[in-house]
């Protein structure tokens, strides 16, 4: 009978330290919480540190893949005029009623051409312009060009003459090609 008593009191005192001990080891049943220890709050704080840098880099990547962006639409756009000013100038440059023409073309953003000089005659005008509206990346023709006078002599009191004359600078000749 003796021996029957230890037995459960060995069993009791084996069970009460395994409760005691797991209660002490942080709960490990989820009986009682426990307070952060100092790694757990070391651990925390990398977290939140590695949260504002991810945060930090993806305001700062996307301020640099906006400004990228902008720069690239606004070198394609100035590229695009560039090529709108070469198309239109190439085919008023060749344009046989425009030869004695005086133009000054300037292409703004986004395909606006801009007119400026004299034509010979209304016809000219009118083709200078049809040229310029036809050409592809155009999309809008402002026209300023004006329409010379022919020199003309007009009597404005007896014996007193008054002459107009219009100077225009025709388009260079090609140059002639070398003899072999």
């Amino acid at each position: 009978m003796k021996a029957l008593i230890g037995r459960r009191a060995a069993t009791l005192l084996a069970s009460t330290l395994a409760l005691i001990l797991a209660l002490a080891a942080g709960g490990a049943f989820g009986m009682i919480p426990q307070e952060p220890g100092a790694v757990e709050r070391a651990g925390e704080k990398l977290d939140e540190a590695g949260r504002q840098i991810k945060q930090s880099l993806e305001r700062g990547f996307g301020t640099a893949r906006d400004a990228v962006r902008e720069q690239f639409s606004r070198t394609r756009d100035r590229v695009n005029d560039m090529n709108v000013e070469a198309r239109v100038y190439g085919r008023l440059h060749w344009d046989k009623l425009l030869t004695t023409s005086v133009l000054e073309l300037t292409v703004e953003a986004r395909g606006i051409v801009t007119l400026r000089g004299s034509v010979p005659t209304a016809k000219a005008k009118k083709r200078a312009v049809e040229l310029a509206i036809d050409t592809v990346g155009v999309t809008r023709v402002i026209d300023q060009l004006a329409v010379q006078t022919p020199t003309s002599e007009t009597t404005t009191s007896p014996g007193t003459t008054t002459t107009t004359t219009t100077t225009v600078k025709p388009a260079p000749a090609p140059a002639p090609a070398p003899e072999d």
